[in-house]
Order: C-alpha cells, then sequence, then structure tokens
C-alpha cells in the first residue's frame, strides 16, 4: 500500500510544479511533465527562474543556491540573480522545534542545558538555529534540521531526476551531461541533510586555519564543534557573539586589516591546503566583539588536488600578466574538451577579453570577474570545466565582493602579491625541501631503471614490424572532405570531356539517323552535365 501513496504525493507535487511554472509563463517545463517532447531547453530569464525556484519551496531554493556555485554552467547573469535567492520559509514553531531537539538529542534537554530558546533566531531551507546554555555556562548553538526536510528532499529529487533524464535526449543535456548533474545536487542536498559532514568540514577547516605564517592565526576563528551533542539531524556548536562583517561599524585602518586577514586566509585555502569554504557572502563573515574575524557555515566546501592548485595559482598569474598564450594552455590542461578544440580560436577569445584588461590599474582590475569571463570562453569552445573550478570561481567572487564592499579601495592581486613568490616556492619544493629533493631523486631513478627496457623494447617492435602508430590530427577531416571534393569534381570533368569527345567522333563520321540521335543525345548530356558542374562550383564560392 506503501508504493501507490508515494505515487499519488509525487502527481500532487507534479501537478503543484506545473501550475507554479504556468503561472511564470514557462511552457517548456509544462511539456516535460506531461510527458511532451523534450526539444532543447528554452530557459526563462534570470528574475523568472528566480520567482518560479522561490514559489517551489525549500528544496528548490536550495537547487538554485546550489547552481549559483557553478559559473561553469550558467552565464554570469544567472549566477547574480541565483546568488541573492534567500529561503522566505519561516521557523518551525517552538513546539515543534522542541519535538525536534527533542527527538534528536542523546538525553533530555534538562540533563543538558542550564537554558534553551525554542524560538528560532535564524531559520533556513534545510535547518534552523537555537541557542542554548550548558550546565557548566558555556553558550552554544544548536542547529537543527526541519521536521519532514527528508521527505521533502526525496519526492522533489524524484521530480527532478525525472526531467533530467528527459533533458537528457537533447544536445543542451548532453553537453551538460543533466543527469550527472541531477545526481551531483542529490548527494550536494544529502550531505546537508548530514550534520556530521558539515561538523567534520567545519573541524577540518578550523584546524587548517590555526596556524599560517602568512596572517595572525588568533585573529581568525571557526566555531568549535561539541561532538557529544552532534549526529545528522542535530549540531552543537560554539557560539560566537558578533555581526555580520558589512554591519560591523570600523575605522578604515581596522577594516584594510580585516580585509588583508580575509585574503590571506583564502588564499592559504585555494592554493596551499585546497580546502576552501565554498560560499564566504557576506552573513558567513562576522565580526566579533572581542575583534577576530569569524567563518560560519561550512555546508558548503570545495576540494582542489595538488595539480589543479598548481594548474590555477599558474592562472592567476597569466590573468595578471594578460597572457593569453598561456591562459589557453592551462585551460586546456584543466577542461575536458566535449570535441575537437581550436587553440588558435581559444588563444584568440582570449586575447580579445584580456586586451579589455591591459594597462588597468590594479585597484580597476576585478578578479573574480575576468576568471568568469575565461570560463565563459573556455565553454564557447566546446571546453567542459571541473566542478571544482566553477566553485573556486564563485568562492572568489563572493570573496572580493564581500570584501570591495566592506572596503572600497581593496583589490585582490594587491593583497596577495606579497605571498605570490612564497606560493611559488612552496608549489616548487614544498614545505619539506629535502623531501621533495628525495622525491624527485627517487623518480629520476625510477626513470634511469625503465628507460633501458622501454628502448629495447621499441627496438624490437621495430625491427619485428609490429610497430603501429596511432596518430590523430586535429583538422584533417576538413582537409580529406576537401580532397574528395576535388577528386569527385575532376572524374566529373572527365566524364563530361569524354561524353564531348564520344560525341565529336560519332559526329563526324558517316551519318544515319541513329547515329545522329546518338551524337545529339550525347552532346546535350555532355552540356547539361557541364551546367551542372559548374554552378555546384560557383555554389560552393570557389570559382576563382
Amino acid at each position: 500500500m506503501q508504493v501507490p501513496l508515494v505515487s499519488s504525493s509525487r502527481l500532487a507535487r507534479q501537478r503543484e510544479i506545473i501550475e507554479v511554472v504556468l503561472s511564470h509563463g514557462w511552457d517548456y517545463m509544462r511539456r516535460l511533465l506531461v510527458g511532451g517532447k523534450a526539444d532543447e531547453p528554452d530557459i526563462p530569464p534570470p528574475a523568472v527562474l528566480v520567482n518560479i525556484l522561490t514559489d517551489l519551496g525549500p528544496v528548490y531554493v536550495k537547487l538554485g543556491q546550489l547552481l549559483s556555485t557553478r559559473p561553469d554552467l550558467l552565464p554570469p547573469s544567472y549566477i547574480e540573480a541565483l546568488s541573492s535567492l534567500q529561503s522566505t520559509v519561516p521557523p518551525v514553531s517552538a513546539e515543534a522545534a522542541e519535538a525536534q531537539i527533542r527527538q534528536s538529542l542523546p538525553r533530555s534537554p534538562e540533563a543538558l542545558f542550564e537554558s534553551i530558546d525554542y524560538r528560532a533566531i535564524a531559520a533556513g531551507s534545510i535547518a534552523q538555529t537555537h541557542r542554548a546554555v550548558l550546565k557548566n555556562g558555556r553558550p552554544i548553538a544548536l542547529k537543527v534540521q526541519r521536521p519532514g526536510i527528508e521527505r521533502q528532499v526525496e519526492r522533489d529529487m524524484a521530480l527532478i531526476r525525472d526531467v533530467a533524464r528527459l533533458v537528457s535526449a537533447t544536445q543542451f543535456g548532453q553537453r551538460y551531461n543533466v543527469v550527472g548533474l541531477a545526481e551531483e545536487f542529490a548527494d550536494a542536498l544529502n550531505a546537508e541533510l548530514d550534520f556530521t559532514m558539515e561538523a567534520g568540514y567545519t573541524d577540518q577547516l578550523r584546524r587548517n586555519l590555526s596556524k599560517s605564517r602568512w596572517y595572525d592565526a588568533r585573529q581568525l576563528v571557526v566555531p568549535e564543534i561539541i561532538w557529544d551533542l552532534t549526529n545528522s539531524k542535530l549540531m552543537a556548536m560554539e557560539w560566537l557573539e558578533g555581526v555580520p562583517m558589512l554591519k560591523a561599524d570600523l575605522p578604515p585602518e581596522r577594516r584594510s586589516q580585516t580585509t588583508t586577514l580575509l585574503f590571506r586566509a583564502f588564499f592559504k585555502q585555494y592554493f596551499v591546503d585546497g580546502f576552501f569554504h565554498a560560499d564566504p557572502h557576506p552573513g558567513n563573515v562576522f565580526y566579533l566583539q572581542d575583534g577576530r574575524v569569524a567563518l560560519l557555515d561550512c555546508g558548503m566546501m570545495g576540494h582542489l588536488d595538488p595539480r589543479t592548485r598548481n594548474t590555477m595559482t599558474e592562472m592567476v598569474l597569466a590573468i595578471v600578466n594578460c597572457d593569453a598564450q598561456r591562459c589557453a594552455q592551462l585551460t586546456l590542461q584543466l577542461a575536458e574538451p566535449l570535441q575537437p578544440v581550436n587553440l588558435a580560436h581559444l588563444e584568440s577569445d582570449y586575447t580579445r577579453l584580456l586586451g579589455r584588461y591591459y594597462g588597468l590599474s590594479l585597484d580597476q582590475l576585478n578578479t573574480a570577474v575576468v576568471f568568469g569571463e575565461i570560463l565563459e570562453a573556455g565553454i564557447s569552445n566546446n571546453l567542459r570545466w571541473p566542478a571544482n573550478v566553477g566553485l573556486f570561481t564563485k568562492s572568489l567572487a563572493n570573496l572580493e565582493g564581500a570584501a570591495r564592499q566592506f572596503n572600497p579601495g581593496v583589490n585582490l592581486i594587491d593583497e596577495v602579491r606579497p605571498l605570490m613568490v612564497d606560493l611559488f616556492r612552496q608549489q616548487l619544493v614544498g614545505d619539506d625541501p629535502i623531501q621533495a629533493l628525495l622525491r624527485t631523486g627517487l623518480e629520476f631513478r625510477n626513470l634511469s631503471l625503465s628507460s633501458p627496457r622501454q628502448f629495447s623494447f621499441l627496438l624490437d617492435r621495430l625491427s619485428s614490424e609490429q610497430l603501429k602508430l596511432n596518430l590523430s590530427i586535429q583538422g584533417l577531416d576538413d582537409l580529406r572532405r576537401s580532397i574528395d571534393d576535388a577528386a569527385n569534381r575532376r572524374s566529373f570533368s572527365t566524364v563530361v570531356a569524354a561524353l564531348i569527345i564520344g560525341a565529336a567522333i560519332v559526329a563526324t563520321g558517316r551519318q544515319s539517323s541513329q547515329g545522329q540521335l546518338l551524337s545529339i543525345a550525347l552532346f546535350v548530356a555532355a552540356s547539361l552535365l557541364g551546367l551542372w558542374l559548374v554552378y555546384s562550383i560557383w555554389r560552393s564560392g570557389r570559382l576563382r
């Protein structure tokens, strides 16, 4: 009896979605949901898309927020609109919150807390936050999952998967791998439903930022997790008293110090740790009463492997130097080609793009905007960027945007320039030069041992005539088609000439009525074929 209930629930939700998208004029989604033809998608304008996602509720709001972290998928206008997407879901009642908290705690609240406020101090689409005081007098924050949100996520994600499977048959769906994208979003939503993952991310970020030679680690704080009270539906953490960064009333000198601290801390996350806060918008950066800066909400984190970190570091340097050729080379190291890439065209696009920034002073250069345009140029050249690069670009855009609002005269490159030499040195030799030297020596030793064997194998293949070369040359198909066309026309011309010569031979001989008819027929056929050949060459534009 359970299946019909689920089916009727999904059917009711489907009707609700159709009503919402129809009210906003998005007919394409209605056609998909009622089993229509899955033709190429027509995405509504950014403002309309935001309104649709807002009306569809918390899960779709969260989907929009996740999409806002993917500048590798959507144009900047959509990213900007979706970045402002906030859930308007009101907090659940104090009674419902109390029941959820009691169910999630290992013991009763009376045994654990001196006091607890069941009225939420902040509410989101997935969870809401409450303030409590432990028996030892320590204030903490309790982040509790909204009741029923798991069933809502499961129901809505099933519909999103259905839509993705329908769209996957289109060129758009294949280009962006929408089925894989739907699964990626499902994994991200499920991860947000498991607060132990966010707690683990918070702890890891706290450890990573607790020491650095680039900044004073005592001035930066990430909330401490209280693991005894944390589980998949409830997260307990240190209470930090402060205000959002943009609401802090600080003198210019202190604002400059704070932005420098943030830029250096995030560059350490990006290029040293490879583990970074992916959503540093102004609401997630607090200025505390004791003068420290706090990073909150570690539910969305990004990862960059060492190879990607090295490439991204070089990309920053290439952008600053307006080196389009190097940008194109680094792009091909990062992105996946969906079809053969025209390197000259990619370099031309980057030359045009970076040429707009040539000669600008550093305070006029918005690095995040340039990175976004780099992603756009790659996409237009049939390249698919990895998700972590899009997440990095979004994180950098949020950071730079928040910093410019807080301290309008700030510039990212100017702030991190003192770190660049240290960063390149670290990427060359690592934290331990001796270990790097030993590793390099070991690799040379392995190369020296394997090279003679591989060279001997190559000679054996050459001597036994078993060596085969597998070459792939870009642009060869166009050349082959041109040669085929030329050969066909040459053969056609030969046939026309043969018909004319044959007609002439027949005409010069002793004429009979049959011979005259044959001669005329050959001349007519040759004339028609010749005219058709001339017309086809003229239509191809290659008459001259």
